[in-house]
């Protein structure tokens, strides 16, 4: 144990319970009302640069993805009313939720099936079209179906994208890169599931294996690329470009539960619940919420036990100067996605006014809570997922929340959402295998 976060432990009782590999639920002391947010690092008319960019993109997606046609090219996933799924959380886990219970089905999404397919392939796109563009090949105001065409993808060829992944974001990192046409090497840390990697060869993706953490995975994934001057590294801890594509889902849920006729306003609070690796996904999601519905919107964050690292830097606030080794953690969880040591250095300053709090969840649970959801409502996600429903299973903590931010009069009109956030792409042997784990 690291004896400089030795402190920590002492004065701060969810790091102490975090020690212990207890679940937690963080509420977040530094939030503020939208009044007092002072953000600089990104800003509302960013996300709407994100959101037009993916917009050109829409035609050259829908010409390499069939499975776009119907949308446009526009990668979006479905809002699931859950109500079978609420009844078995409040009747086998006395949850208690209020109001109506949602599930944000980005485990859906199409091309990679994650919520990774936001950041990760807006990274990639917004890198092609900087490259395009600077060459004279491309302008803001062609059809980028062009994109598609054999000459673009012998341009791409020359250069090289790389990125450190635990398993979701090399996924779609690897899959809209060889798409486009460049050269792709995913740096896979020893977490990341053999079934994702086999994809991503299939592919044309070069996977390299490392029998160490998340974190190291992404140190030497960033010195390859810096010593290629033709590579570009995808950098999850600190990139606000992965940060800017997931937000733009923000404004996306909003005309989803205004099709739903669903209010969201200080009588009809919404409560979103995201499961959280090293913050990129999650951070982005609850910026673009909070720029769409400022303080009528309470995000939390969700975390394994074992790898509860954005909660240790929030707690403390260190950020990215604690992880989970420093208390003595080992890290290692089945719930792959998540398997993160040490949190953003970018993410967790940026929503420190915004997040409401962190839960953490048991690796075992994640599978019964797996099991339920598909045995209540037919849907099958990942274990890592799961962990979209762990603030319920605290529910004394959850209601001191709802106390403490004078909501209890309307959580009968509340709306929550947990964020389902891979399981698609899942292959049949593994899901059944997932299904029988634990029993």
């Amino acid at each position: 144990m690291n004896t400089d976060v030795k402190k920590y432990i002492e004065t701060v009782p969810a790091v102490a319970k975090a020690a212990k590999l207890e679940e937690v639920f963080w509420i977040n002391p530094k939030k503020e009302e939208q009044k007092n947010w002072h953000i600089t690092a990104v800003s509302p008319e960013d996300i709407q640069d994100a959101a037009a960019r993916l917009q050109r993109f829409a035609p050259y997606l829908e010409t390499v993805f069939p499975e776009l046609k119907a949308s446009g090219g526009i990668i979006e996933s479905e809002l699931r009313d859950i109500p079978k799924m609420k009844d078995f959380l409040n009747r086998s886990y006395e949850a208690g939720i209020q109001g109506n219970l949602l599930l944000k089905m980005d485990s859906d999404l199409p091309i990679s099936g994650s919520v990774k397919a936001r950041g990760g392939i807006y990274e990639v796109l917004k890198h092609a079209e900087e490259l395009a563009i600077e060459a004279g090949k491309l302008k803001e105001t062609d059809n980028y179906a062009v994109l598609a065409e054999p000459e673009f993808r012998q341009f791409f060829s020359q250069y090289t994208v790389q990125v450190g992944s635990t398993g979701n974001l090399g996924m779609s990192i690897g899959i809209m890169s060889a798409q486009l046409g460049f050269r792709v090497i995913v740096h896979m840390s020893v977490d990341a599931k053999q079934w994702k990697k086999d994809l991503l060869r299939s592919r044309g993706v070069t996977v390299i294996e490392y029998e160490d953490n998340y974190c190291a995975a992404v140190e030497q994934g960033r010195k390859n690329s810096d010593a290629d001057p033709m590579s570009y590294f995808v950098d999850d801890e600190n990139s606000k470009n992965l940060f800017l594509g997931y937000s733009v889902a923000g404004r996306r849920l909003q005309k989803q539960l205004e099709a739903m006729q669903i209010p969201v306003d200080a009588e009809h609070p919404l409560f979103v619940y995201i499961p959280c690796g090293i913050g990129g996904a999650p951070g982005g999601v609850t910026y673009g919420l909070k720029e769409v519905y400022g303080d009528n919107v309470h995000c939390f964050f969700t975390e394994p036990t074992h790898a509860c690292c954005m909660m240790l830097g929030m707690a403390t606030g260190l950020h990215d100067g604690i992880s989970v080794e420093d208390i003595g953690i080992d890290g290692k969880t089945d719930a792959d996605g998540l398997a993160v040591g040490r949190p953003s250095a970018f993410v967790g300053r940026v929503v420190e006014p915004l997040l409401s709090g962190i839960a953490t969840i048991q690796d075992g649970t994640l599978y019964d809570l797996m099991r339920g959801l598909l045995d209540t409502e037919g849907v099958f996600i990942e274990p890592s997922s799961c962990a979209a429903f762990a603030a319920f299973l605290q529910s004394d903590s959850l209601q001191e929340y709802v106390r403490q931010a004078g909501l209890e009069a309307v959580m009968g009109q509340a709306t929550h959402i947990a964020w389902a956030t891979g399981g698609s792409m899942v292959p049949e042997d593994v899901r059944q295998a997932y299904i029988n784990t634990g029993i």
